[in-house]
């Protein structure tokens, strides 16, 4: 299985207050989170990480907190994220693409207003915001294939390709194209004027 997620936070204090977080310490949102992510990503899964993993914390215990985390690991950049082993990820960028059964995802930590295929079903998966699930409703509403993988918006746990693409399409039953016989009355989302961003 593939997942995604960003903006964990992890060693960031100031994050309870500003995202308003229901943990009473930063140890416990830690253990938290990684419990959610360890609960749903296997040793095996592949893990597109949107960046911000940790923040306000020195470069090896931010490195001992992400070799916790299953999976193989795919940093894509973020804002916070600093100089952590290499080792830990199979690879490292700053913008990334890749295509599951068909379907294009585009990936960066920042949302993006425009974006490569877009105009042929791409997804634009993204972080930063730290939106509620709202934001992700609103998008999908205005007909606009872009998601916030961040553990804000979806209930502090790691999000699957699939359900991404059951998020938007609803009917596919994997990802890519749909079954002939669910072609008919399939509602089509294309980029449309987009919801407002802001950033944190």
């Amino acid at each position: 299985m593939v997942y995604f997620t960003s903006d964990l936070h992890l060693g960031h204090p100031g994050i309870i207050k500003i995202k308003q977080r229901p943990f009473s310490s930063v140890q416990e949102m830690n253990e938290f989170l990684i419990k959610n992510y360890n609960s749903v990503v296997r040793k095996t899964d592949k893990v597109y990480l949107l960046g911000d993993l940790c923040h306000y914390l020195p470069v090896e215990q931010a490195s001992r907190m992400i070799a916790q985390l299953n999976g193989r690991k795919i940093l894509i950049r973020g804002n916070h994220d600093k100089k952590y082993e290499p080792q830990l990820f199979e690879e490292i960028h700053d913008f990334a693409t890749a295509s599951f059964q068909g379907t294009c995802f585009v990936m960066m930590h920042y949302p993006m207003l425009a974006w490569p295929k877009e105009r042929k079903g791409s997804i634009q998966l993204h972080g930063h915001l730290h939106e509620s699930r709202e934001y992700n409703l609103l998008n999908r509403e205005h007909g606009i294939l872009r998601y916030d993988v961040g553990v804000d918006a979806n209930q502090f746990y790691p999000v699957s390709v699939n359900q991404i693409v059951h998020f938007f399409f609803g009917d596919k039953e994997s990802v890519g194209e749909p079954s002939p016989d669910k072609q008919k009355g399939r509602k089509k989302l294309t980029p449309g004027k987009p919801p407002g961003i802001r950033q944190v």
